[in-house]
């Protein structure tokens, strides 16, 4: 697909542990504006990677949820389980060039470490074995993140985490590699996310400057708590968004994202509030805050 004469191209990319609930929703839409009020692209990927914790039929459920709130996403939907190749082609040049090295350290080992890696295996060459971890290196370097929304964030790797996983124990990739690698892959200039992977954000920095890729924009929007303080989330079976009901969800959604819509738009159909939002989205009226100050109602 060819990149957008504005040369903006976003992306939402949800994991199919659950079905979309309202927390994943104000990413979602957020992104959504974003890339829409730039006559950007909007793109859609699953990241599925994780399968002990992939919930069948979830990632459907996503997408006919998405499409019911009229989030039209461009070009076709890419699923990260179908991109493994990629994945390792990146591994094998990187363990070649001595970046990245196994690791048999377990977190038992590391528990004592404060959950910062001390370098264990680092010279130990241990041989290629699908039973390890593979670590990539970092260095004394300070990284720093900064943000559209948040305050900048900066970072020495070395000190916290250390040499990080890029592919864990059980084989499986880790999110920190394959967010990166797909991200490169799709030429994405602008990622809008939840502020919980802000603190993610200086790792995958380091993973741009070692693929020698462009880095993106960065808008970190606030979470939504429950009552009991616990951020909503697939895995916590937060309540998942009723589609027959998307234009009471967007709504809501439109509202605690602080866009102030005009009232007239609370039983508006889903295209007119879009409509609406893109032409009046103001990102600078979100709280510079990792969290609303609203609370969601827990879950039963």
């Amino acid at each position: 697909m060819p990149a957008p004469d504005s040369g903006y191209i976003g992306r939402f990319a949800p994991t199919p542990s659950g079905h979309l609930h309202f927390g994943s929703l104000l990413a979602a839409l957020a992104s959504y504006l974003d890339a829409r009020q730039h006559e950007g692209q909007w793109l859609l990927r699953i990241e599925d990677l994780d399968t002990p914790r992939n919930l069948p039929g979830a990632d459907q459920h996503i997408l006919h949820t998405l499409d019911a709130l009229g989030l039209h996403w461009d070009g076709p939907v890419i699923w990260q389980s179908q991109r493994l190749e990629h994945y390792h082609a990146v591994l094998d040049d990187w363990l070649q060039r001595d970046l990245a090295f196994y690791c048999n350290c377990s977190r038992q080992d590391l528990k004592t470490f404060g959950g910062v890696y001390p370098g264990t295996c680092r010279q130990r060459q241990l041989p290629a074995d699908p039973s390890h971890a593979i670590r990539v290196r970092v260095d004394e370097r300070l990284i720093t993140a900064t943000d559209r929304l948040q305050a900048p964030l900066a970072i020495c790797l070395s000190a916290d985490p250390g040499d990080f996983v890029v592919r864990r124990r059980d084989g499986i990739i880790a999110y920190q590699l394959a967010v990166v690698v797909d991200d490169v892959m799709q030429g994405v200039t602008d990622i809008v996310r939840g502020a919980d992977l802000l603190d993610s954000t200086p790792r995958q920095l380091w993973l741009y400057q070692l693929l020698s890729a462009p880095i993106p924009r960065y808008l970190h929007i606030p979470l939504m708590l429950q009552q009991d303080g616990d951020k909503l989330s697939k895995r916590l079976g937060s309540t998942p968004i009723n589609s027959d009901q998307a234009p009471a969800s967007l709504f809501h959604a439109l509202q605690t994202l602080a866009q102030q819509p005009p009232t007239e738009l609370a039983n508006a159909p889903t295209n007119e509030q879009l409509d609406w939002a893109i032409a009046n989205w103001q990102p600078q009226r979100l709280p510079a805050a990792p969290q609303f100050n609203e609370i969601y109602p827990s879950v039963s």
